[in-house]
């Protein structure tokens, strides 16, 4: 395929937790972060404007039962119409984040004008609730369960706007780079993401099979003639903390940056896929921006081997 890129910033950082007291997440330089390393000129990409976010707090919501729950909803409806607007004048947008939270926003102007899919390449599931619902309750970080909420799993403010739940069906949607950590068995319901209806390629799998073989798979799904299109959701952290530690959660399990850019270059070459976003790399924790630029050599490198000729 061969397609121009246009380039919108969605800096919100709302769904990720403060890791200590009066921490704002770097996720909210993002944008800035990728373009300094030349992002928008490699990609001979189109500026699309920024979406502003709400300012970063960390507000507990006994409504929605995440965080910050109803900025959330705002900034969601505020995203999905500006992306509505670059889906209906034929753009491919690239949403540059901010933290997973974000996704919802794509994801509600798909749904608004169809059926689509949802490439999921995250290092996290995503998915599975905590084993103490009750303690984790007004405190959830809406980007460490974007998937569950994406799939209509959650309060009806953030799983249900214009009544469109769920925004992405299970069936639709293919989880690829996830890994599990030991304690993540005892905090999470693992056993509900994993008895779920999405399609899973763990890391391990990718680096089994072969990231081409994993993502033609994923594609099979992803193609599906009943669909209309499909989205690709990239948190950085589905990366090796050894190439990409400048996460809010590195992963020590996870796949490396030419398994990423195989995977992301299969994907964008199918004439089904309608947008993508990145989100989670945080360049206030890349000081010598070492991490961004290996990230944006990733991008590039797979938007390029998707295009033909």
């Amino acid at each position: 395929m061969t397609r121009r890129v246009w380039l919108l910033d969605a800096p919100s950082n709302i769904g990720l937790r403060p890791l200590r007291e009066g921490h704002v997440p770097g996720a909210r330089h993002l944008p800035e972060a990728l373009r300094a390393h030349g992002l928008a000129t490699r990609l001979d990409a189109e500026e699309a404007g920024r979406v502003e976010p709400p300012p970063y707090a960390s507000v507990p919501d006994p409504i929605t039962g995440y965080r910050n729950g109803q900025a959330h909803i705002a900034y969601t409806t505020q995203l999905a119409d500006r992306v509505g607007e670059l889906l209906d004048d034929g753009r491919f947008p690239l949403v540059l984040g901010g933290d997973c939270g974000i996704l919802l926003g794509p994801l509600l102007a798909l749904r608004r004008r169809g059926d689509y899919g949802l490439a999921y390449l995250d290092g996290h599931a995503d998915y599975a609730p905590p084993r103490d619902r009750a303690k984790a309750h007004g405190v959830r970080n809406v980007a460490g369960y974007a998937l569950r909420l994406a799939t209509g799993h959650g309060p009806d403010g953030l799983t249900d706007l214009d009544g469109l739940r769920p925004y992405v069906a299970e069936e639709r949607t293919v989880a690829l780079g996830y890994q599990w950590e030991p304690e993540d068995h005892q905090d999470l319901a693992s056993e509900i993401f994993e008895s779920s209806a999405i399609p899973k390629f763990s890391s391990e799998e990718i680096r089994t099979r072969g990231a081409k073989a994993a993502a033609e798979a994923a594609l099979d799904v992803l193609e599906d003639a009943a669909s209309d299109g499909f989205w690709v959701h990239l948190d950085a952290d589905v990366l090796d903390r050894g190439v990409m530690p400048a996460v809010d959660s590195p992963n020590p399990n996870g796949i490396s940056l030419d398994d990423l850019a195989e995977l992301l270059s299969v994907l964008l070459a199918s004439p089904r896929v309608v947008g993508m976003n990145v989100a989670i790399y945080d360049p206030d924790v890349d000081p010598d921006g070492s991490a961004g630029a290996s990230l944006v050599d990733a991008l590039t490198t797979a938007f390029a081997s998707s295009r033909t000729p």
